[in-house]
C-alpha cells in the first residue's frame, strides 16, 4: 500500500487547536581499604563513572529513537487523523487512553478526576472507581501534565504542532496534526521517554552488576537490542500497563542488588529506596505483584541458603510490605492486593524470620533448616491467602489459578479458554527459544549459571573443611552475628535466581517472556565480571573474549534489528471508522452498547457511549458480564440472547461475524468454547449466525458493512407491539 501523501498545509495550529487528521563486591573477610586515597586515583574513578553515565544516556537515547521509529513505521502515525489514532489503540489500550482523553477534555481537572473516580459509562449501569480497578494513575498524571503544558503554550503563544490535509486515495481526505501539542503525540512521547530512561538504567545495572565494568553495560544493552522483539512490545502497544511499570522494576531490581552487595546496608536508607521503586512498579500494573512474588522467593532462597541474614531480608520484606500497603491505599482499597499470593508470601516469610532464633538453635543442619523454612513458607502462603480471601469474600484472581490448572489438567471453562486460546497465554514457543539461542543469550545464561555454581560449591566445600577442623568448638546462636551473616556473591546468586524465576514464568505463559528476556540480558553482564570470570586471564584477554561474544551474537542480532526496521505499514480500518461515524452521527448519547471487548473499548473511547463490558478481564464481575454478552456467540436461541441483553440494559449489540467463525487453534472457535459450558446445545446453529442472516423479530439491523452489523435490541414490549400491529394488518388484508 502506498504511503499517504500530504496534499496541502492547513493553518498551523497551536497546542490548543483541534488535532483532526488521518492517517564489585568485596570478598568476605577482605581487608578494609584505607580512607586515604590519592587524588589522582579518585579523579580516575570519577572519570569512569562519568563515562558510564554518558554511555547510559546514549543507550537510552538510541532506545527511544528505535521504538519511536518502529511505532511510526508500523502505523504511519504522523499521517493519521484523530479518530484513526484512537482506533490504533485497540483492546485494553483504547480503554486506558479513553481516561487520558477524559482528563484533558474535561472542563476542569477536578471534573475530569471526578469522572474517573465516579465512572458510570464503562460498566453501565454500575458506577466504578477506575483508579481502583484499572491502575490508571499514569493517565491521570499525564493528563494533568498535558493540561498544564497546553495552558502554558497557549499563554506563551508557542507553536507545538503543525496540521496538514492528507489525501487518502479512495477514502475521504482528512486533517492530521503532528507535534508534541497533539494529545496523542504527547501521550506516546511520555511513554517512550520513560522507556528511554529504562534503557539507561539497564546499562547502569549491567555496569554495576559486572563489577563497574563498562563491558557489562555494553553487553546487556547489546543483548537487549539483539533480542528486542522478545524483550518488549512497547513499540507496538504503548498504552499497556507494562510500558509504565517495567522501568521501575529495573530500578527496584538494581536497588535490591546494591543492598545485597553491601556488607552492612543502611536499614532505613535502602528500605526507603526499594520501597519507593516497588511502589511505583506496582501502582500502574495489576500484574506487578506476581513479579515481586518471584523476587520475594529469590531473596528468601538466599536467606535459607544463608547467603544473607535477617538484616538484609528484613530490608526487602519491610520495603515490599510498605509498598503493598501504600498501593492498597492509593488504589482506594483494592482487595486483590490483600488476597494475592504475594501478600500472603510476605507475611509467611516475615513470620519465619521472626522464628529464626528458634529454628537455628534447634536444627543444626543446613538442609534441615531449609526444609523446615520452605515447608512453613509454602503452607503459610497458601493458608494465609485462603483465610484472607474467605474473610474478604474476594474471587477476582480465581481465574489465575484456573489458567494454571487448565495447562496441566483437562480442566477448562469459558474464562480459561478465552485466555489460553490467545497465543500470548500459551506455553513458550520453541521458536522463541531458538531465537534467543542464535543470539547466544541462552547459552550465556548456562555458562554464567555453571560458573557461579562452581564458585559457590568451592566456597561451601572450603567452609565445610574449616568447620571440620573446628568441630570441637561449641557453636551457639548469636543473634547479632546471624542477623548480619553473609556469603560472597549473594548479589550474583540473586540475579541468577531472579532470571531463573522469570524464565519459569515465561515457559508457562509466553507473554511473560517480557520479564525473562530483559533479565537474561542484564544477567549477561556477568560475563564481564572479573570476580566470576577472572580465571580467563588478564583484562585484555577477557575483553577480547567479550568482543568475540558480542560479534558472534551480532551476526544474528543485527538481522533481527533489520527485520524490525523493515516493518513498514499504514494503519487503515475503514469498516471500523464507518461504524464509529454512524454511531456518532445517528444515535443518541445515552444508548448502551454491548459486543466484543476490543470493539467496546473503541466505542467508549471514540463515541463516549455507555458500554456494559470491556477488555479489562481481571475482575470477577466483569468476567460474568462478558460471558452474558458473549452468549450471542453461543448456540442458544436468538430470543434467549435478546432477553439477556434486555436484562443488562443493552440498547445496541455490535455483531462481528469473525468472532462467530474464526479460531486461533482447534477448539477455540467461540461456539466451541460455549460447548464446554452448554454441551446440551452442541450441534445447534450459533445465535450469531442466525442474527446476522435474519435478526427479526428480536433484533433490528440498523447498520451493516463487511465486518460489523449493528443490531438494535427489540424489547419484549416492543416485540409484542409489533406483533399486534402486524396482526391487525393481516386482519385488515383478509377483510
Amino acid at each position: 500500500m502506498a504511503r499517504r501523501q500530504v496534499n496541502k498545509p492547513v493553518n498551523a495550529s497551536n497546542s490548543g487547536g483541534d488535532a483532526n487528521g488521518k492517517k564489585s563486591s568485596a570478598k568476605k573477610g577482605a581487608k578494609k581499604e584505607s580512607t586515604s586515597v590519592l587524588p589522582v586515583k579518585t579523579s580516575f574513578l570519577n572519570n569512569w563513572v562519568i563515562v558510564a553515565l554518558l554511555l547510559a544516556g546514549v543507550a537510552g537515547w538510541l532506545h527511544g529513537l528505535h521504538i519511536w521509529t518502529m511505532f511510526e513505521n508500523d502505523r504511519h502515525f504522523s499521517h493519521l487523523s484523530t479518530l484513526e489514532r484512537d482506533l490504533t489503540f485497540r483492546t485494553e489500550m483504547g480503554l486506558y487512553y479513553s481516561y487520558y482523553k477524559t482528563m484533558i477534555e474535561a472542563p476542569t481537572a477536578f471534573n475530569g478526576f471526578s469522572q474517573i473516580v465516579y465512572d458510570n459509562i464503562t460498566e453501565y449501569p454500575t458506577t466504578i472507581n477506575v483508579l481502583k480497578r484499572f491502575n490508571l494513575y499514569p493517565e491521570l498524571v499525564i493528563g494533568l501534565t498535558y493540561r498544564m503544558f497546553d495552558s502554558f503554550t497557549k499563554a506563551s503563544k508557542i507553536k507545538t504542532m503543525t496540521c496538514w490535509k492528507i489525501n487518502r486515495g479512495d477514502l475521504p481526505p482528512i486533517n492530521s496534526c503532528e507535534g508534541i501539542g497533539d494529545p496523542h503525540y504527547f501521550y506516546v512521547t511520555c511513554i517512550y521517554a520513560l522507556n528511554s530512561l529504562m534503557m539507561s538504567l539497564v546499562f547502569i545495572y549491567g555496569w554495576y552488576l559486572s563489577g563497574n565494568s563498562l563491558w557489562g553495560g555494553i553487553i546487556c544493552v547489546a543483548f537487549y537490542f539483539f533480542n528486542h522483539s522478545e524483550a518488549t512490545r512497547v513499540m507496538w502497544t504503548p498504552p499497556l500497563r507494562e510500558s509504565y511499570s517495567f522501568p521501575f522494576l529495573i530500578l527496584e531490581l538494581l536497588l535490591v542488588t546494591n543492598m545485597l552487595k553491601m556488607q552492612k546496608p543502611n536499614y532505613l536508607g535502602h528500605m526507603s529506596a526499594i520501597c519507593v521503586a516497588a511502589f511505583f512498579f506496582m501502582l500502574p500494573w495489576q500484574f506487578a505483584q506476581f513479579a515481586l512474588l518471584t523476587q520475594t522467593a529469590a531473596v528468601f532462597a538466599l536467606y535459607m541458603l544463608e547467603f544473607i541474614g535477617s538484616w538484609k531480608i528484613n530490608i526487602v520484606l519491610h520495603a515490599q510490605l510498605i509498598a503493598l500497603l501504600a498501593n492498597f491505599v492509593f488504589q482506594f482499597g483494592n482487595e486483590m492486593l490483600l488476597t494475592s499470593f504475594y501478600a500472603s508470601s510476605l507475611l509467611s516469610i516475615i513470620l519465619i524470620v521472626k522464628m529464626e532464633k528458634s529454628i537455628e538453635s534447634n536444627i543444626k543442619n543446613l538442609i534441615g533448616r531449609c526444609l523446615v523454612k520452605g515447608t512453613i513458607w509454602l503452607i503459610g502462603t497458601f493458608g494465609v491467602k485462603k483465610v484472607i480471601s474467605s474473610i474478604l469474600a474476594i474471587a477476582d484472581d480465581a481465574h489465575i489459578w484456573e489458567i494454571f490448572k487448565s495447562k496441566f489438567t483437562d480442566f477448562n471453562n469459558f474464562h480459561t479458554m478465552l485466555y489460553t486460546c490467545a497465543k500470548e497465554f500459551d506455553f513458550l514457543e520453541l521458536e522463541t527459544v531458538l531465537k534467543l539461542c542464535k543470539t547466544l543469550l541462552i547459552p550465556s545464561m548456562f555458562v554464567i549459571s555453571a560458573s557461579l555454581l562452581v564458585k559457590c560449591v568451592k566456597y561451601e566445600f572450603t567452609q565445610y573443611q574449616e568447620s571440620k577442623e573446628k568441630k570441637d568448638e561449641e557453636k551457639t546462636y548469636n543473634e547479632e552475628i546471624e542477623a548480619h551473616r553473609s556469603k560472597p556473591n549473594a548479589e550474583l546468586v540473586y540475579n541468577v535466581l531472579q532470571m531463573i524465576a522469570f524464565t519459569c514464568m515465561a515457559i508457562l505463559i509466553m507473554r511473560l517472556k517480557l520479564f525473562m528476556t530483559p533479565m537474561m540480558a542484564i544477567t549477561a553482564s556477568l560475563l564481564a565480571n572479573r570476580q566470576l570470570f577472572g580465571f580467563i586471564g588478564s583484562r585484555p584477554r577477557h575483553a577480547a573474549m567479550l568482543c568475540v561474544i558480542i560479534a558472534m551474537a551480532a551476526a544474528t542480532g543485527i538481522n533481527n534489528l533489520i527485520s524490525q526496521w523493515n516493518i513498514i505499514g499504514e494503519f487503515e480500518n475503514w469498516p471500523h471508522e464507518q461504524l464509529i461515524n454512524f454511531i456518532n452521527e445517528n444515535l443518541p448519547k445515552e444508548v448502551v452498547f454491548a459486543g466484543a471487548m476490543p470493539t467496546m473499548a473503541s466505542i467508549k473511547l471514540s463515541c463516549l457511549r455507555p458500554i456494559v463490558n470491556h477488555p479489562h478481564y481481571e475482575d470477577a464481575g466483569l468476567r460474568a458480564r462478558t460471558m452474558k454478552v458473549y452468549s450471542m456467540y453461543s448456540r442458544r436461541s436468538v430470543e434467549q440472547v435478546r432477553d439477556t441483553m434486555e436484562e443488562m440494559g443493552v440498547n445496541y449489540f455490535v455483531l462481528e461475524d469473525s468472532w462467530c467463525t474464526r479460531k486461533t487453534k482447534e477448539g477455540c472457535q467461540m461456539p466451541q468454547i460455549w460447548d464446554i459450558e452448554e454441551p446440551e446445545n452442541m450441534g445447534k446453529t450459533p445465535a450469531c449466525t442466525i442474527a446476522r442472516r435474519n435478526p427479526k423479530p428480536f433484533f433490528k439491523e440498523v447498520f451493516k458493512n463487511d465486518v460489523y452489523t449493528l443490531l438494535k435490541v427489540v424489547t419484549k414490549k416492543e416485540e409484542a407491539r409489533i406483533r399486534e400491529v402486524n396482526a391487525r394488518k393481516n386482519d385488515g388484508t383478509r377483510n
